[in-house]
């Protein structure tokens, strides 16, 4: 099957192009970039006006599958990705059970594979079950097909632990992921500040994320080791990171959509729809997460797309669940809150949804080039609308842009050379 993409504008970091060309794809692979290409093709599509990129990649997102099905399954989590235009999803291993083994992990790539909507790489867990108290066999599961490994949202709380883990991640060529949490600072619903103060609950302290990512910066610096760490939201975070990697420590980060486009002010309009791990923040985090994002400290921008039903999230607020879904949202999001604001350019943008997760991921995707897998995103920059829960996919609608106005549309995502998604 070959199909010609026309007329449309490239996007690619990793050659710094930005200019209209014609794209041919030969079964899984991109064959020919050019101008005006005349190859005959099974199918053309018409890209005038869009804007083609390397597929986006999430390097995290939750997609509840074993055991929490009533929020989201594999299958409906690949549909809401291929409809934002994400190719390649890794979900978090925060299942029951967990994929703390071979075994699990296993169904898990192969539900993916029979789905057959995006490339699922999950992750497998640290420690047994998540429960911080036995390592996993880690060679074991990066032999079958573990991306990296991560608690998640039960972050690792002994030092010596984690660094054991760490060494031994790195040993064998791969990477933990870390959602840093100092729970003796966490209790809370919101970020601890004024709207927490005007709404009447315990706030999460800042201090709960940087107080980790210091430790495990630390860990990392002194023994020459590779941690990444999980969606940071506060502006020291963003400090620590930046002066680490001035030192030459090999650290890397990824940050969501919901910390550059809202601050705490959100919860008082969205509710529980506006409560997440770590919280919302102020506008001075705000501030320095796109600071971030502009001079290269953060190296990815993630969903950490998290279903609830909305039973589950129609509590008070200190009792609801924290997470919000974000595949569908997350290109409009940024081009909205940053491309159109003349932020970042579509060159940034394509560094931090592609090129730069495939990077911290060590795979060969987030490049549009000859010869390489046609993972592919097209989407039209300058469609206007208003977000709706009815053109939400994803099983569940827990979501804070409900009712905003946002810029950018995806029209097809390219996945291994097939269309598997077309607006």
């Amino acid at each position: 099957m070959n199909t010609l993409l026309k007329n449309g504008t490239v996007i690619d970091y990793a050659s710094q192009t930005n200019e209209k060309l014609d794209i041919l794809i030969e079964n899984d692979k991109i064959a020919k970039i050019g101008k005006d290409l005349k190859e005959t093709a099974d199918k053309v599509i018409d890209c005038t006006n869009l804007y083609i990129m390397p597929g986006m990649i999430d390097m995290h997102c939750h997609l509840r599958e074993p055991g929490f099905e009533h929020k989201e399954t594999i299958e409906t989590g690949s549909k809401s990705a291929v409809k934002g235009g994400f190719t390649t999803i890794c979900p978090m291993p925060n299942t029951k059970p967990t994929p703390d083994n071979a075994e699990v992990l296993k169904e898990i790539i192969e539900k993916g594979k029979k789905v057959n909507l995006c490339n699922v790489l999950p992750y497998a867990s640290v420690t047994k079950g998540e429960k911080g108290e036995e390592l996993v066999n880690f060679e074991e599961l990066l032999k079958n097909g573990a991306c990296g490994f991560s608690d998640d949202g039960m972050p690792v709380e002994n030092a010596r632990m984690i660094r054991e883990a760490m060494l031994e991640v790195n040993r064998i060529g791969s990477f933990l992921s870390e959602h840093c949490e100092e729970k003796s600072v966490s209790a809370g619903a919101i970020n601890a500040g004024k709207v927490a103060e005007e709404l009447n609950v315990k706030g999460v302290l800042p201090e709960a994320e940087e107080i980790m990512a210091a430790r495990d910066i630390v860990i990392a610096e002194t023994n020459n080791l590779h941690t990444h760490i999980c969606h940071i939201s506060t502006k020291t975070s963003v400090n620590m990171i930046r002066d680490a990697k001035k030192r030459g420590v090999k650290v890397t980060c990824e940050t969501c959509p919901h910390y550059y486009f809202f601050t705490e002010e959100e919860v008082k309009l969205s509710g529980t729809n506006a409560k997440m791990n770590p919280p919302l923040r102020t506008e001075e985090d705000r501030e320095a997460i796109i600071k971030g994002l502009q001079d290269g400290t953060i190296d990815a921008i993630i969903t950490d797309h998290a279903p609830h039903s909305e039973e589950e999230k129609n509590v008070e607020l200190s009792k609801a669940p924290n997470g919000i879904i974000g595949f569908e949202t997350a290109l409009p999001a940024t081009i909205t809150a940053l491309v159109d604001k003349q932020k970042l350019s579509y060159l940034d943008m394509v560094r931090l949804m592609s090129y730069g997760p495939a990077k911290v991921l060590g795979i060969d995707r987030g490049e549009i080039k000859i010869g390489k897998v046609a993972d592919l995103t097209i989407f039209d920059p300058n469609k206007e609308y208003t977000y709706t829960k009815d053109m939400i996919v994803s099983k569940s609608k827990n979501t804070p842009w409900i009712g905003k106005k946002l810029k950018g549309e995806v029209r097809y995502t390219i996945v291994n050379g097939e269309i598997k998604f077309v607006q």
